[in-house]
């Protein structure tokens, strides 16, 4: 099937036939299994564990997979990951990433093709490849929206354009020696030329292009490396700049199919009543990594993606929405899938993944405990950089790892209850005619406020969570420990309270003579205002 660029022949091919729709949580499952695969490849036990569990849900999706070719080249590359398992972790993450490139053209070609039939059932689909193809924010909006109008060609386009910055990105952050971080970098970019190999701007940039600087690379043919890197940063160019220009409307309101590019064989351009046969795709085989010394890979927006996700779910839970804190931890964990691997090869990026999944599936989220992901995700960099992480932040993701959620909702109720004890206490031991002593229990009631607010409105927040209630869930904004707003109060507070402490001590002071000059039937009488039983 041609895409963007091949005008006409895109919309035969999407006419033609009908499609299946994938199994979507195969493929997340596939997708994840691989990713925590390529950030384990340092560990073959554990990264074997996480290819058998690839390899079970590839089971599952396969019979869900139109494109037998893709199908097979999948297999392969599953395989070449297993085998690779003997040789370095580099090439254990490059055919990761070549597998994820595949994932990926497969999912693209079949959710286009259901989408030119039944888009209203496509929705699912394109909402994973735009997390797929790190769409957020106004560009994953102007994906669906032209989903659900109907507009295949510019739905390719949108991907097609987002799979060949990718493509750049990588090409211009490899750099012509032998190392993994070239050697990732060049993958990467092979990986999601995939998607575009078959688009009309794609010119002289050809799968065999990447095969060769992959061998020269292999093989340390550093002048060979340099110009064939140079020839395919050139195509990426030009392919960037045959997808700058978005597909008309016609006037009517349907779509336009954008004419076809020069030098363009459109091979998919069988009538739309004319079956054809599905899009094929060539994978790419890297060669054999020889062991080279590691260097971290360069930053990419994938981070950004990830910080102005978890920005986002930050303020969500600081005024009660918890759902959609949730969703954009979804994000966050997805743009992290596309992360460069460094990130996904550090010692801690197991336990940050986890600990992400475990905030995506919690009840009662707090603002406290996106903060520690926050910090979780800059302990991975300062990792990679080779710099100490910050002990306080260490400290605060394992908190929100342990004390959050339920435990801390039912923790601080119990406080809150206790609370009353002392006041009961205080107030029975020593009355009410007291002024002093009425002044003493107000301070500590003041003091203690705040945890009674935590405990009772962070319960019901949670339970609001937990059952779905929507005015429960806002619950938590009325504590004044949910954000910075709380702090001015908690100051009155406290500032109330030391003022009424101060005023019953002293007052108490004063009647026992401690303070100040009292005649002596003057200090009877206040003496035994509140002592009858000689306390």
């Amino acid at each position: 099937m041609k895409r963007g660029g091949a005008g006409v022949a895109l919309l035969a091919a999407l006419l033609a036939g009908a499609a299946g729709a994938q199994d979507l949580g195969a493929y997340r499952a596939l997708a994840g299994s691989l990713d925590a695969a390529a950030a384990r490849s340092s560990h073959a036990a554990q990264a074997l564990a996480e290819l058998d569990r690839a390899q079970a849900a590839y089971t599952r999706l396969a019979p869900t997979l139109q494109n037998r070719q893709l199908l097979g080249g999948l297999q392969d590359t599953l395989g070449g990951a297993r085998a690779a398992l003997a040789r370095t972790p580099a090439e254990v993450q490059a055919q990761v990433l070549l597998a994820r490139g595949l994932m990926r053209k497969a999912l693209y070609d079949q959710t286009l093709s259901e989408l030119a039939q039944t888009p209203a059932n496509s929705t699912p689909h394109v909402k994973l490849l735009a997390s797929e193809f790190g769409l957020a924010g106004a560009p994953a909006q102007a994906l669906l929206a032209d989903a659900a109008a109907g507009r295949p060609e510019r739905v390719a386009w949108r991907l097609q354009r987002a799979a060949a910055a990718k493509v750049g990105a990588a090409l211009n952050a490899t750099r012509p020696e032998r190392s993994p971080a070239a050697y990732l970098n060049l993958a990467r970019a092979a990986s999601w030329f995939t998607i575009v190999q078959d688009a009309g701007g794609a010119g002289n940039l050809k799968v065999t292009g990447f095969s060769e600087a992959l061998r020269q690379l292999t093989g340390g043919d550093v002048p060979g490396l340099t110009a064939s890197l140079t020839a395919l940063r050139q195509g990426a160019g030009a392919l960037g700049r045959s997808l700058a220009t978005p597909p008309t409307l016609a006037a009517t309101g349907g779509t336009k199919a954008p004419t076809p590019q020069p030098g363009t064989t459109p091979t998919a351009g069988q009538p739309a009543q004319t079956k054809s046969t599905p899009a094929t795709s060539t994978p790419v085989k890297p060669a054999q990594a020889k062991p080279v010394a590691s260097t971290p890979s360069p930053v990419a927006p994938s981070l950004d993606v990830a910080y102005t996700a978890l920005g986002r779910a930050l303020t969500a839970s600081g005024h009660g929405d918890p759902t959609t804190a949730r969703a954009e931890l979804e994000r966050a964990a997805a743009a992290l899938s596309s992360a460069p691997a460094g990130i996904r090869g550090a010692a801690g990026y197991g336990a940050f993944a986890q600990d992400l999944a475990a905030a995506r599936e919690r009840y009662g989220l707090r603002p406290g405990d996106v903060q520690a992901l926050i910090a979780g995700l800059g302990g991975l960099e300062s990792d990679v950089a080779g710099e100490p992480r910050s002990r306080v932040d260490a400290l605060s993701v394992g908190v929100a790892r342990t004390f959050s959620g339920g435990v801390r909702a039912v923790t601080f109720l119990l406080l809150a209850l206790l609370a009353l004890v002392p006041l009961y206490l205080l107030n029975l031991a020593f009355g009410g005619r007291n002024p002093y002593w009425r002044a003493i229990t107000a301070a500590l009631a003041l003091l203690l406020l705040p945890v009674f607010l935590e405990g009772v409105f962070g319960f019901l927040g949670w339970l609001g969570d937990l059952g779905g209630v929507a005015l429960l869930r806002a619950a938590p904004s009325l504590t004044l420990w949910q954000g910075i707003y709380g702090l001015p109060l908690r100051a009155l507070l406290t500032a109330l309270a030391i003022a009424l402490a101060a005023y019953g001590f002293r007052g108490l002071c004063v009647q026992f003579g401690l303070l100040g000059r009292q005649r002596p039937a003057e200090r009877a009488v206040a003496q035994g205002l509140d002592w009858d039983e000689d306390v």
